[in-house]
């Protein structure tokens, strides 16, 4: 029996409002994933060429007529966020893509301080205390381990049984992610794969999407919070995923990186046992909510005696 769509729901933690999701592109999402016809034309939409070919339109400079609108639609405070460099007020991007890699204006997302870890970038949140088996939203554990997600023999038992989280950013939020704490990068590698949305509606219809999906892994070492696996996902429609960090050493907030146009998601997960999961978000993940928090809120501390 196929999955029924139902509204996607989220709630925000600073307020505890249950919203429900204006999905962007969502009737095409559901004929896709939702529709035996769309199952069977998937696969090649999920093709990277498809996903790069829109993505370079959305670079042209007729793509900006589309900004005012999609500000308006989706209700964009963009007092947060700063105009394209050497733009004005009044034409502040050149190209969609511009306004969608927008940089956040100074002040309007502090990082929490230690011990608490901040989100690295403004998204709708699953977060687990431990990836063991029993995870089962919005992926079965089996297929939401360091194992599947890493392919490194390496460092994936760095990982076994640890927190993490998945963000889920969607094309109306800040699409650049950032360093959690302070630290350095120890290791880095891409995996090539396919660009299938990573929107609720497709998970529910294709379980292995985060397996399957192409995506770049950092091993950090932090000071606060030891080694993370930090793994930008990439989607359909996004441009690509560009790592605009430079350098082996990184702080607190410092920009790790972009997605350009789509809907994308970064996924971290930690040692077992060096830091815990705000109990209210996990609660929520339990229920099958996405928790929605802004860059830089906490949304976990490490454990005591590990600070």
């Amino acid at each position: 029996m196929r999955p029924v769509l139902q509204p996607i729901r989220y709630t925000d933690l600073d307020t505890g409002e249950v919203r429900e999701e204006a999905v962007y592109g969502g009737k095409w999402i559901k004929l896709l994933y939702g529709t035996w016809p769309g199952r069977m034309v998937s696969a090649a939409v999920a093709l990277p060429p498809v996903s790069r070919v829109y993505g370079w339109l959305q670079d042209r400079p007729a793509s900006s007529r589309k900004v005012a609108a999609f500000i308006e639609e989706f209700g964009i405070e963009m007092e947060d966020f700063l105009p394209e460099e050497g733009r004005t007020p009044e034409s502040p991007y050149s190209t969609f893509n511009r306004f969608f890699t927008r940089r956040v204006a100074p002040g309007a997302r502090p990082f929490a301080e230690p011990p608490h870890f901040p989100a690295p970038c403004d998204a709708r949140y699953f977060a687990y205390d431990a990836l063991d088996d029993a995870v089962s939203v919005p992926v079965k554990g089996s297929l939401f381990k360091a194992s599947a997600l890493l392919r490194s023999e390496q460092w994936e038992s760095h990982f076994e049984d640890g927190p993490g989280f998945i963000a889920r950013l969607c094309p109306v939020d800040y699409h650049r992610f950032h360093f959690p704490d302070d630290g350095r990068v120890l290791a880095s590698w891409r995996i090539s794969g396919a660009l299938h949305s990573v929107n609720p509606w497709a998970l529910a219809f294709r379980h292995d999407i985060f397996m399957v999906n192409e995506r770049e892994v950092t091993i950090l070492e932090t000071e606060h919070f030891g080694k993370l696996a930090y793994i930008e996902v990439g989607a359909t429609c996004v441009g690509k995923i560009q790592q605009t960090h430079t350098g082996e050493t990184f702080a607190r907030g410092d920009e790790k990186g972009m997605f350009l146009f789509g809907g994308s998601t970064v996924i971290v997960i930690g040692e077992k046992g060096r830091w815990s999961i705000d109990p209210r978000i996990v609660a929520n993940t339990g229920e099958g909510i996405e928790t929605y928090l802004k860059m830089g809120r906490a949304l976990g501390r490490t454990r005591v005696g590990n600070l």
